[in-house]
């Protein structure tokens, strides 16, 4: 038996008991008479002691150890003189009587504890490293408590788990695929699915009325923090259902959560929000609501008073910063400066200061009385103290600058406080969005999501002006998951398709399988995913999801670990019937 006890379970109930434990050795402290070894498992930290009366082999074998061996120890508990309240096993020590070691370990190139001096590229390099570390270990254990939770809960409302396949065919809407050649059909591909969306609805014309499944997901798109290429999804879908019975449930499963995992009781029900409500109060389709600073349309105020800026506007939009307007004139250029960044590009920032006495003072006030100052100023709620910050130019594009420079200043004002949860519905997409450089019509969220039936009029003459059957799962500014009810009539599907620009022929290359399988007999059924990524790092407070998978690709894409992607055999590329193109030089 390597072990009775692992290294986190020790208490003083335990004093007198012989005890053998196996782990890693964290740390060696040698004071001479006496040893003191960190030994390290996932469970826990316990101190062991090689005394100077100890046998001479386990004062040598203590001498000779290096960080990261694997060790085990057998000896009797005792109560620890200096106690560690920090520690769970702080109140007692394990004196040795043998000591073993497993495996030796080189040292490791960075330091294995709460604090890494590694960076990121080095500790992703040796994963399986950091992965001992305690903040990872946690993760991984969150990680797999809300799996558990996710399953109980569903399967508790009668959901089955159905496995789909990884290897399918490719889709033209959405994200690039990543493909797959098939040596056994030459100069053919399959891909790796984005979702199992097609997969889902089939087996909903199957009769599999309650659907889900924990699934990787693969997009071969551009990296940030809270993407990776393959992601993981919980995936489900609900048939004989509408909107609100989809809602119903799913805010029930996020309240379950919250309340299991992480022990916070959301007793109100979560608020709705259409989707361009969100956009004209918050300049985003998943707002933050841990704070307010909401936006006020100030077009008809701003306009009309010789400044040209405002004036050839279509759009004139601020928010009042809370308490800022003792900002001095280097943080407003810095506000200014961080508006004008390429990635947001708004060509300047004006302000108006509401002091404490409640006089009112601006950038731009030599085109405006102070009354017509003060007039903005309520318009945007500010109160005394406050400072507005406004922005103009096209419409939604200005929301969105003002957007990031709303979530700027909560964070410079400590506003956006993990440890706070502020979820909500955002309903009411628009269906289609175009796209001015193909001039045509994209789907917001894919082909088969249902337009509003009292919008169904609108198809053919005002595309633009259709809402979707769809609602996305929003917390703390990210956007947690999403859905839709789903068509399941044929012939506004088939409308769809023409409006995305696909021909009859075309609609039924790509998605004959799927219409043909509705003329069997389709249900009215709809469902939503949610990043289960996400949702992890949500709850662990973090806003990268690399810190809660257990090997993530780097912003490039990469594995540092694996060294992938990688080349593969000129063999290999010949069975695949693949000939490779060398890069320009």
């Amino acid at each position: 038996m390597y072990r009775t006890h692992t290294c986190g379970q020790l208490r003083a109930a335990n004093v007198n008991e012989t005890v053998t434990l196996a782990g890693w050795v964290q740390k060696v402290r040698n004071l001479g008479a006496m040893t003191f070894i960190d030994l390290r498992d996932r469970y826990g930290i316990t101190q062991i002691v090689v005394e100077e009366h100890s046998p001479a082999d386990v004062k040598t074998v203590a001498d000779g150890l290096g960080r990261e061996y694997v060790l085990q120890v057998e000896g009797r508990v005792v109560e620890r003189s200096s106690k560690n309240p920090k520690m769970p096993t702080g109140d007692i020590e394990v004196v040795a009587s043998k000591l073993v070691v497993l495996h030796e370990a080189e040292v490791p190139p960075f330091t294995i504890e709460e604090n890494s001096d590694g960076g990121d590229d080095l500790r992703m390099k040796y994963r399986y490293l950091d992965l001992r570390r305690p903040p990872l270990q946690r993760n991984m254990i969150l990680r797999h408590k809300m799996a558990q939770e996710i399953r109980r809960f569903l399967s508790d409302e009668g959901f089955l788990e159905i496995e789909t396949p990884y290897l399918v065919n490719s889709t033209p809407e959405g994200a690039r695929d990543f493909v797959v050649p098939s040596r056994m059909s030459p100069n053919q591909f399959y891909a790796l699915p984005q979702s199992p969306q097609t997969l889902k609805q089939l087996l909903m014309v199957a009769g599999y009325d309650k659907y889900f499944q924990i699934v990787r997901c693969f997009r071969d798109e551009d990296l940030r923090a809270d993407r990776q290429p393959e992601f993981t999804q919980i995936d489900c879908e609900m048939s004989f259902v509408e909107q609100e019975d989809v809602l119903e449930i799913f805010e029930r499963w996020a309240k379950h959560m919250f309340r299991e995992v992480m022990g916070i009781e959301l007793t109100e029900p979560l608020r709705r929000m259409p989707w361009i409500e969100a956009m004209e109060k918050y300049g985003s389709d998943k707002p933050d609501l841990r704070f307010g600073m909401e936006f006020a349309d100030l077009t008809d105020l701003a306009q009309g008073h010789g400044f040209a800026v405002f004036d050839d506007a279509e759009y004139v939009t601020g928010f009042a910063a809370t308490g800022c307007a003792g900002y001095t004139r280097k943080q407003i250029d810095a506000l200014t400066e961080f508006v004008k960044r390429q990635q947001i590009g708004a060509k300047g920032l004006v302000w108006i200061r509401v002091e404490a006495d409640g006089n009112v003072k601006s950038s731009v006030d030599k085109f405006y009385s102070p009354e017509q100052v003060r007039a903005m100023a309520e318009r945007a709620g500010a109160k005394a103290g406050d400072l507005v910050l406004i922005l103009c130019g096209k419409k939604f594009k200005t929301l969105t600058q003002l957007c990031a420079l709303r979530l700027e200043v909560a964070q410079q004002l400590g506003l956006r406080d993990p440890k706070k949860f502020a979820p909500l519905w955002v309903i009411d997409f628009p269906l289609f969005e175009w796209d001015d450089e193909t001039q045509r019509y994209y789907a917001v969220h894919h082909p088969f999501t249902s337009p509003k039936l009292e919008d169904v009029q609108y198809l053919d003459s005002d595309p633009g002006r259709v809402r979707a059957n769809a609602y996305d799962f929003v917390c703390n500014g990210t956007e947690i998951g999403g859905g839709s009810i789903r068509i399941h009539d044929s012939k506004l599907q088939a409308k769809m398709f023409e409006l995305l620009g696909f021909t009859a022929e075309q609609a039924q290359e790509r998605f004959g399988f799927l219409m043909n399988a509705f003329k069997y007999g389709a249900p009215p059924h709809g469902g939503l995913a949610f990043g289960f990524d996400r949702l992890c790092s949500l709850f662990g407070g973090s806003e990268s999801i690399r810190d809660y998978i257990a090997f993530p690709k780097n912003n490039n894409g990469r594995d540092m670990m694996l060294d992938a992607p990688g080349y593969i055999d000129q063999a290999q590329l010949d069975e695949l019937h693949i000939q490779l193109v060398k890069p320009e030089e």
